[in-house]
């Protein structure tokens, strides 16, 4: 029972999940979730979605997650998950086909530490843009954003591969992926100009079918901050 429209607070709790499916909460414009949906196009895993209202929750969900968050998955037999890397990984392991994570531990743990840093760089694409609309001074920050950016960049450079876990995409591409998408909708895409191979890993990432799935023009994306930064969230724009 996919359905795009978000569910608010006092609409009724969906169905059981079907047998064969799990099922996602998410919402349309969330990064987070994406990081799921990629996970699930990619593998081509049988699901249903439903999108949340996050700023006005129905009760069954908080009793699903007691965060309130997206992503979260159900499984038939009523099993929740959350957190998105903890989601991706549920995934991963549960359908073995087409493996995003490296079998090797130290190949794990490589892609787990990368996670880490990237973690540290996610608070930038939120702050800059707000302190810019605000009429602050972000120079700093940019500049801040450029050296962590920099520092993926050789990353890329040493490992002399595509992507970020060799030469096909993996999981820790992924986890990534969804804040690059959004960058010209930050006003940040400029950043990029002294990172050549990480706009490349930028372009190739475009060619990949589930990022194409899972994907919103940059004009929806604008639109949708737009309304996020003035607080009232359009979760349902464009639909």
């Amino acid at each position: 029972m996919s359905t795009e429209k978000c569910f608010a607070k006092g609409s009724a709790a969906p169905g059981p999940v079907p047998n064969g499916y799990i099922r996602l909460y998410s919402m349309r414009f969330c990064p987070f979730a994406q990081r799921t949906r990629l996970v699930l196009s990619a593998k081509g895993i049988k699901h249903d979605t439903i999108n949340i209202n996050l700023k006005d929750k129905p009760d069954w969900y908080l009793e699903r997650n007691p965060l309130g968050l997206v992503p979260t998955l159900e499984t038939p037999a009523g099993e929740v998950i959350y957190e998105s890397p903890i989601t991706c990984d549920y995934l991963d392991e549960v359908y073995p086909e087409k493996k995003l994570l490296p079998s090797s531990p130290f190949g794990k743990a490589q892609q787990k530490m990368m996670l880490e840093l990237f973690s540290k760089i996610i608070p930038y694409f939120y702050k800059i843009p707000m302190e810019k609309r605000n009429g602050q001074d972000v120079s700093g920050l940019e500049a801040e954003l450029k050296e962590k950016l920099s520092q993926l960049n050789d990353d890329l450079v040493n490992k002399k591969t595509k992507f970020f876990g060799g030469d096909s995409i993996t999981m820790i591409d992924y986890m990534m992926w969804p804040w690059f998408e959004r960058l010209e909708a930050y006003g940040l895409k400029h950043c990029l100009d002294s990172t050549p191979e990480l706009k490349k890993w930028t372009e190739r990432m475009l060619d990949d079918a589930a990022v194409k799935a899972t994907m919103h023009s940059v004009d929806n994306h604008k639109a949708f901050y737009k309304t996020y930064v003035e607080g009232k969230p359009n979760y349902d724009y464009g639909l």
